[in-house]
């Protein structure tokens, strides 16, 4: 039970560390952001690379959705310009599972004493950066922790089942994904969860990328809950996010056996692995979708704008 209190613990230091990081950087760029959002989306691939660009600085598909259907209630944004911008957001939330596979367990202390003395300066810009580094230190200690834990944890015995039942069926692995990502509203946190209890020879990589799958579609439960209220365009929006990572699981569902052929081929590390796969995923999906992003949207008005 206590093993299972500290695991929670640092799923709870692993999102308040993003939530920083998140702060920090949006603090730093917030009106260039939604400058570039609404003047530099009126082609679908220009959208793509946005997103993918703001996703990576922010280091939330969620956050960016949010700021996006908040862009498209005040009328700042129309619905078909925000396909490409969803399409980018699912690019650029791979950069955080690869940046957390990185190995600087040595640095955490010192970079988490740079971020606390930033923290009380005086200054603006000085106090993000700082919130910045103790989230990316507070990131990369949970990170260590649940590679820890994970391997005493499969001694309980009801996770031990749990994690059988995982292993023998991926669909279960997606709807696991699809759960844990959306009571915890974020896909990095379960994809750094799983690459603990990869690390830690608990999970195997199969199963660890089902899950990734699913988180992939838990993610979508901010952008619908933000656009509950909202105006007809913004709710076409969280449809099309919904619809997007639904058809994209979809249709890679069937080849996860190949994705971890790929992975393990990519990488030696299973933690490493499962990032490259979320990367190629990601990217496979979105440039697929992008040359038929205008019938997309049209798809989804016939669909939903009723």
């Amino acid at each position: 039970m206590t093993q299972l209190l500290l695991f929670l613990l640092l799923i709870g230091i692993f999102i308040y560390g993003m939530t920083l990081l998140r702060s920090g950087l949006f603090n730093l760029s917030a009106d260039s952001l939604k400058t570039w959002l609404a003047v530099l989306t009126n082609a679908p691939w220009k959208g793509l690379l946005i997103g993918t660009l703001i996703t990576a600085i922010l280091q939330s598909s969620s956050a960016v959705m949010i700021i996006t259907i908040g862009m498209v209630s005040a009328r700042m944004l129309t619905f078909p310009q925000t396909i490409g911008i969803i399409l980018g957001t699912n690019i650029g939330t791979t950069f955080t599972t690869e940046l957390i596979t990185f190995n600087i367990e040595s640095y955490i202390i010192p970079i988490a004493v740079a971020g606390s003395i930033l923290a009380v300066m005086n200054r603006k810009n000085l106090q993000s950066a700082g919130l910045a580094l103790l989230g990316i230190s507070a990131v990369f200690a949970a990170m260590r922790g649940f590679e820890y834990l994970a391997g005493s944890l499969k001694n309980i015995d009801w996770v031990n089942q749990m994690l059988l039942a995982l292993d023998g069926s991926h669909l279960y692995a997606v709807f696991a994904g699809i759960i844990i990502t959306a009571i915890i509203q974020s896909s990095t946190a379960t994809t750094g969860i799983i690459m603990g209890f990869l690390t830690a020879g608990t999970m195997d990589l199969n199963t660890a990328i089902a899950i990734m799958l699913g988180s992939n579609i838990g993610t979508c439960v901010d952008a619908y809950l933000a656009s509950i209220g909202s105006g007809r365009e913004a709710k076409l929006s969280a449809y099309a996010h919904i619809w997007l990572n639904c058809i994209g699981v979809a249709a890679f569902y069937p080849f996860i056996d190949l994705l971890a052929a790929l992975g393990q081929n990519a990488a030696d590390h299973a933690d490493v692995q499962l990032a490259h796969i979320s990367v190629m995923f990601n990217v496979i999906s979105s440039l697929l979708v992008l040359p038929f992003a205008h019938q997309f949207g049209r798809f989804i008005i016939r669909l939903h704008d009723r």
